[in-house]
């Protein structure tokens, strides 16, 4: 089976039968959002032992191969996880709903990043500015393609404008994950233009 250039089967069909977007979901809801359902702590950083994953994916009834989990960590074009150095560790690379220090350090944005979101979303948007939710930030794209993309999987796309630069000159904490999605606290209202 065949992913599309965004890192996600080309048909519905394909999703169902493609064990690597299976084995994508599964690390995705483990690695981010629920580790300890399968018996794993996050260690600071957000790593987790390769082997131990495997071996608890394994006793949960999903069994991942080495070559699999390889497939994965390099095939998305998104990057959601990615190894250390030495390849004995992986982790999620951001989105995390569980509490974890995934030891970022603070970056300088540029002048612009773009957030993508769904048309039901705007409203509450232009009051509030953007949110971080159940998540540890909010999540900006560099460039907007990607934030169009993000907006895509909400419904109607909406994209925002942020100015990262000025957010950031009066204050804000800005980080860059692995993968290269921008990450801050939140984005009051004032600093936020509707693109589309």
């Amino acid at each position: 089976m065949s992913w599309s250039r965004g890192g996600a089967p080309d048909s519905l069909a394909d999703m169902a039968q493609d064990p690597l977007v299976r084995v994508s979901k599964y690390l995705s809801k483990h690695l981010r959002h629920d580790p300890g359902r399968l018996g794993l702590t996050l260690a600071p950083g957000g790593w987790v032992e390769v082997e131990a994953l495997l071996s608890a994916c394994a006793r949960n009834g999903m069994r991942i191969s080495r070559a699999q989990l390889e497939q994965v960590v390099e095939g998305s074009d998104k990057q959601r996880f990615g190894f250390d150095e030495t390849g004995t560790r992986i982790r999620a690379n951001q989105g995390h709903t569980v509490e974890v220090d995934l030891q970022l350090a603070p970056v300088e944005p540029p002048d612009s990043l773009f957030h993508g979101t769904g048309e039901q979303t705007v409203a509450a948007i232009e009051r509030h500015g953007l949110l971080k939710m159940a998540r540890h930030h909010v999540h900006l794209s560099l460039d907007l393609q990607t934030a169009i993309k993000v907006g895509e999987r909400h419904g109607r796309p909406a994209v925002f404008v942020v100015a990262s630069g000025r957010l950031h000159a009066d204050g804000a904490t800005f980080y860059r994950s692995a993968n290269g999605v921008w990450l801050v606290d939140h984005v009051p209202a004032e600093y936020l233009t509707r693109l589309r």
